[in-house]
């Protein structure tokens, strides 16, 4: 049975939601979209878009083989953030998550979180901290240590960056393994912060990143890792 549910019309995507199906116990909406005169029908199922709420957009990331080493499958998303209107569907979900939250600042890891986290800071209208890699601050800093593969590296943050109490949402491309996060949980946390959640657009699953974090975990879409 179909069904006309509701007609909207919402720039850039001007996304018609059109058709509800009801199939199988299953229910499942068809996202109407025209941008540039070009017409593309996306069907979504309910339980989708709840657990992996961009996964219609997965179509969008370039998978590299071979980088940056042998066996790797490199998660590529340029040539999303390269399309507008699927940038700024992937910025709108994030920003429907975290409107009603009372957040205070939005930390962004160095380098892909800063297009994300900045953005996403802008639209929330709250602050926007970048996390860097060693020696980019110029004022006092707070650094925290980590382990990776082969040696060690670090993240730091400016000291006055957040003040104690603020709850914050950290933000970066890809959940991999879970270090840097991780690291970036705990520096935050050494300013007596509260880490909201960590927000995504990509998961790795079957690597236990998610599994070491010491906060919530939200990633818009999901990609399964040998």
């Amino acid at each position: 049975m179909n069904k006309l549910l509701l007609q909207r019309s919402d720039p850039p995507w001007k996304m018609r939601v059109f058709a509800l199906h009801l199939k199988g116990g299953l229910v499942s909406c068809c996202f109407y979209k025209t941008f540039k005169d070009l017409r593309t029908i996306f069907p979504v199922t309910l339980e989708n878009r709840l657990n992996e709420p961009a996964a219609h957009l997965k179509s969008l990331v370039r998978t590299i083989p071979d980088f940056p080493k042998p066996g790797i499958l490199f998660r590529d998303i340029t040539t999303l953030l390269s399309n507008p209107a699927a940038f700024q569907e992937t910025l709108q979900l994030l920003v429907s998550r975290y409107r009603n939250t009372k957040l205070h600042a939005v930390c962004g890891i160095e380098s892909r979180g800063f297009l994300i986290g900045a953005p996403l800071a802008l639209k929330l209208g709250i602050a926007f901290v970048p996390i860097r890699k060693p020696g980019k601050l110029p004022a006092a800093i707070e650094r925290v240590e980590y382990v990776l593969e082969y040696g060690t590296d670090s993240l730091e943050i400016h000291k006055d960056a957040l003040q104690p109490g603020q709850r914050v949402l950290l933000a970066d491309d890809l959940l991999a393994t879970g270090g840097t996060i991780s690291a970036a949980a705990q520096l935050v946390q050494r300013l007596d912060t509260i880490v909201h959640e960590a927000a995504f657009i990509i998961e790795l699953e079957g690597l236990g990143g998610r599994e070491k974090l010491s906060c919530p975990a939200f990633s818009l879409m999901r990609f399964t890792e040998a």
